[in-house]
C-alpha cells in the first residue's frame, strides 16, 4: 500500500485545522481520556484504519492504559475489562459506525444516556463522529502508519 496524496493535511489546510479544532475540543470535555482512546480504538478497528489504530493504540499505552484492554477490546461485549461507561460508550460507538445497518438503536442510546449527562452524550456523539471522519481521510488517501516503529523482523515476516 502507498499513500495516494502524501501531504493531504497540507492540501486543504482550512478542513484539516477544522478538524483538528473539532479533536480538540474533547480536551474540554469531562468524558474521560481512556473513555475516549478506547472510542477512537474501537471505531478505527471496526473501519480497519491502521493509521489512526497505530496512532491511539499508542496514546492509550502512553495514557497508560492496560495492554489487556487494547488487546480485549473487539471483544468488549464478552469481557469483563469495561466498566459500564465504557460498554455504553462502546455501544454506542459501533452503532453509530455502522449507522447504515443500525439505524443507532434506542437500547444503545438508552445504555448511553444512564451512564452520559446530556452534555456528554452529544459530545461522545460528536467524537464517534469525527473519528469515523479521520478514518475515512486516512483510509482513502492511504496515510501510512509509521512502520518503521515495528522493525524489519515484522515487516520482512509478510
Amino acid at each position: 500500500m502507498s499513500q495516494r496524496i502524501s501531504n493531504y493535511h497540507t492540501l486543504a489546510t482550512a478542513s484539516f485545522k477544522a478538524m483538528l479544532a473539532l479533536e480538540q475540543s474533547f480536551a474540554d470535555s469531562s468524558i474521560e481520556p481512556a473513555v475516549r482512546e478506547l472510542v477512537k480504538l474501537r471505531a478505527s478497528q471496526i473501519n480497519g484504519c491502521a493509521y489512526c489504530l497505530h496512532m491511539h493504540a499508542t496514546d492509550a499505552r502512553r495514557m497508560g492504559e492496560d495492554e489487556m484492554r487494547i488487546h480485549m477490546l473487539p471483544a468488549w461485549r464478552e469481557s469483563s475489562l469495561y466498566s459500564a461507561r465504557e460498554r455504553a460508550a462502546l455501544g454506542w460507538t459501533e452503532a453509530l459506525t455502522h449507522v447504515s445497518e443500525t439505524g443507532a438503536p434506542d437500547a444503545d442510546f438508552a445504555a448511553v444516556k444512564a451512564q452520559f449527562t446530556e452534555v456528554e452524550q452529544v459530545q461522545l456523539t460528536w467524537m464517534i463522529a469525527s473519528i469515523n471522519g479521520w478514518n475515512r481521510v486516512a483510509i482513502g488517501l492511504r496515510a501510512e502508519h509509521p512502520a518503521k516503529a515495528l522493525g524489519a523482523k515484522h515487516r520482512d515476516a509478510a
